[in-house]
């Protein structure tokens, strides 16, 4: 296990910065996924610190250790690459010990090594088995088997997954978790998938236009995004431009105004009064309620159901109050409930409002 540190990276192509004062920290063991959208530099962020690509600036740390000008065949990395790239000619095994091979492993190591790792990723009994006999799950797995067989200290992962149908690409995810914890490696893991950094990460960096636009743990990027791109990125959000009016110190709470509405937040943010402010305010945050729960929330409202989606897994209903248009989602067996509501009344009610940012 290392301590991995990627400080300032800058990587220009011509006039544009495809990555832009980039720092990246993934402690001893730890779980670092870099998350965001496809050309964001996330992958080039990767490969400069797999060392891949040279930065133009910044410098990267193994263990307090300048690596930023050794080759990448003597930082002491494994890189699982986008897209499986196994030798066709060769059998599981054969792929798996090639590169102890290189490196003149005795065959007893060899064998015991790839006995191993074909365990790690439940892939025993499967040796003899051509790349052209595996799915694209197993394929994915082999390749992993062969980056740990060389034992390397620093595990990095270019959207492996990408390339796999949904059903598999959720069964992985938990499994490169499970193998990384039981190797205790450090890991970086790149992705475009919110789902699959929030179910695998211990921190997430969120990138954006080359730059980092927030770390945190999931739940904290989730319950308190600091920019109208990471409220967006992750999940999905209401955006609700507001002014301040208030602060009200009988109920600790903060008025904004949104047209004929009035909306209610916990605590005196840092702002004036008069101050424009973005507010968040997650669709599956707000219930449809009845009388009886109005006394649970800080904002109630009643307006009118413009029209209502099943999802599956849940119901989003679009909810006109008094011109300000809401996106409600509504999970459990409530979401049945609310199938027949279009066109109709109903009552709202929800308590976390999240400010974003002052314009």
């Amino acid at each position: 296990m290392i301590k991995v540190e990627a400080i300032n990276l800058v990587k220009r192509y011509g006039q544009t910065a495809a990555v832009d004062k980039a720092t990246i920290t993934a402690d001893k063991g730890e779980f670092v996924t870099i998350l965001g959208p496809s050309g964001c530099g996330k992958s080039t962020t990767l490969r400069m610190i797999a060392g891949l690509i040279t930065p133009d600036e910044g410098k990267i740390l193994f263990d307090g250790k300048d690596v930023t000008d050794i080759p990448p065949e003597k930082r002491n990395i494994g890189f699982v690459f986008q897209k499986v790239a196994l030798f066709p000619h060769m059998n599981v095994y054969k792929n798996i010990a090639f590169g102890l091979q290189m490196r003149k492993y005795p065959k007893n190591e060899i064998r015991r090594r790839v006995n191993e790792v074909l365990q790690l990723v439940r892939m025993g009994g499967f040796e003899e088995r051509m790349p052209s006999q595996l799915s694209g799950g197993q394929a994915q797995r082999v390749e992993i088997a062969r980056v740990l067989a060389t034992d390397p200290a620093v595990l990095l992962f270019d959207e492996p997954l990408s390339n796999i149908d949904a059903k598999l690409r959720d069964e992985l995810k938990y499994e490169i978790r499970r193998i990384q914890r039981e190797t205790g490696k450090t890991m970086i893991y790149v992705t475009h998938d919110q789902g699959e950094a929030f179910a695998i990460s211990d921190k997430i960096y969120v990138m954006n236009n080359g730059k980092i636009e927030q770390v945190g743990t999931p739940l904290e990027l989730y319950t308190d995004p600091k920019t109208p791109f990471v409220a967006s990125f992750i999940g999905s959000s209401n955006f609700i431009e507001a002014r301040v009016v208030s602060y009200q110190p009988e109920s600790g709470t903060t008025l904004l105004e949104v047209g004929s509405v009035m909306l209610k937040v916990r605590g005196q943010p840092n702002f004036k009064e008069g101050s424009k402010v973005i507010v968040s305010l997650r669709p599956e945050d707000i219930y449809i309620i009845d009388e009886s729960r109005q006394a649970e929330f800080l904002n109630v409202f009643k307006g009118k159901v413009e029209s209502v989606t099943f999802v599956g897994t849940f119901v989003r209903a679009n909810i006109d109050v008094d011109g300000l248009l809401l996106k409600v989602d509504v999970h459990g067996d409530d979401r049945f409930r609310v199938l027949n509501l279009q066109g109709k009344e109903a009552q709202i009610g929800f308590n976390n409002c999240t400010v974003l940012n002052i314009q």
